[in-house]
């Protein structure tokens, strides 16, 4: 009975099993636990500026349509970004200061990177000459950054140029 015991303590003080295996949360890096970090592309906005640059290169090479594709998954994981933080914003509101003020400023960003995607894909359309696909996009962008911020004038200067509206906006 004693060796036993004196083997089982053994075991526990020299350990059986390699701990390099294991995961410890005191680990150097915290990020390698978090599947969706900033430096994953999955769900983040680091995607959707890979969308962007990605249709930026194909417009350069004149392929019109895959650029079209990758503006259209950039504004739709934008879009859902800004709805999954909204949604978490007012879940957590009047609980926990820190997680609203968190995920209102990831908010913001990805309606800012919403309305550069919806810029880019009217672009697009605009070029196609398919103007009545650019005015609901840029509508949106009006809507999502306000008349006055500098992509809601640019993009009411679209909609006067398209002849969608006449008048001009006088608070430029």
């Amino acid at each position: 009975m004693k060796l036993l015991r004196l083997i089982a303590f053994l075991f526990i003080f020299l350990g059986i099993f390699p701990s390099a295996n294991f995961v410890s949360a005191n680990d150097n890096d915290p990020n390698n636990y978090k599947v969706l970090s900033e430096n994953n592309k999955k769900l983040s906005i680091t995607n959707v500026k890979a969308f962007l640059i990605e249709g930026d290169a194909l417009i350069k090479n004149g392929d019109f349509d895959k650029a079209k594709e990758s503006f259209d998954k950039a504004r739709t994981l934008a879009k859902q970004l800004a709805g999954f933080y909204s949604d978490l914003n007012s879940s957590f509101s009047g609980l926990d200061a820190r997680i609203p003020e968190e995920v209102s400023e990831k908010g913001r960003k990805s309606l800012q990177i919403w309305a550069e995607s919806n810029a880019r894909l009217a672009a697009v359309y605009q070029r196609k000459k398919q103007p009545e696909v650019a005015v609901p996009l840029l509508v949106e962008i009006i809507r999502l950054m306000s008349p006055s911020s500098s992509e809601g004038k640019e993009a009411y200067e679209n909609l006067i140029q398209l002849g969608f509206v006449e008048t001009p906006y006088r608070g430029f």
